[in-house]
């Protein structure tokens, strides 16, 4: 198959705190050129925490890039490329919710927008939880809410929860239980 892209020339056009962007000019299988934008991102992590009671713990925050309140499994971003990605995960729970887990299981990672972005986020399920206090960061203004899981795959095939992360995390997560 011929479908390999190759770099020729790349320019960042703009170095955020999350995003960096960059116009790449490519040549594409055929021989022509053409250019690509795209963003790097320096990863993240997101976790399914999961009661003993069949209890999935989510968050609700404001969203600014879409200008609403939306429910989420507790997630975020890694700290360096080179972040243990569990030890993240653990920090991420227990920052957003309070939790500390005894078994950690991995369910694999979702590449957010592959046209668009480089952004890989490993998932993973918590288990045997425990809660003391929660310590978000501090532009970070979160409600815990939690719920059954057979409730919150319904939200997921109704469309009641739209993000990408949360949706994939809660029906791996629900296959994961049911083995």
């Amino acid at each position: 198959e011929r479908l390999i892209e190759k770099k020729r020339a790349s320019r960042c056009v703009f170095d955020g705190k999350v995003l960096r962007v960059y116009c790449d000019e490519i040549k594409l299988p055929d021989g022509n050129t053409a250019t690509r934008e795209y963003a790097k991102h320096i990863g993240a992590v997101a976790v399914v925490p999961l009661t003993d009671d069949g209890e999935v713990i989510c968050v609700r925050q404001f969203r600014y890039a879409m200008g609403r309140v939306m429910l989420e499994i507790p997630a975020g971003k890694l700290d360096s490329k080179e972040e243990d990605r569990p030890s993240a995960a653990l920090r991420e729970l227990r920052e957003e919710t309070g939790a500390l887990c005894q078994t950690l299981t991995p369910l694999g990672q979702l590449l957010t927008t592959p046209a668009l972005v480089d952004e890989v986020i490993d998932m993973y399920l918590a288990e045997g939880l425990t809660f003391g206090d929660t310590d978000p960061d501090e532009d970070e203004f979160l409600r815990v809410r939690t719920i059954p899981m057979a409730e919150a795959v319904e939200m997921v095939a109704r469309g009641e929860i739209p993000d990408g992360k949360t949706q994939l995390g809660i029906l791996r997560a629900k296959l994961w239980w049911e083995q």
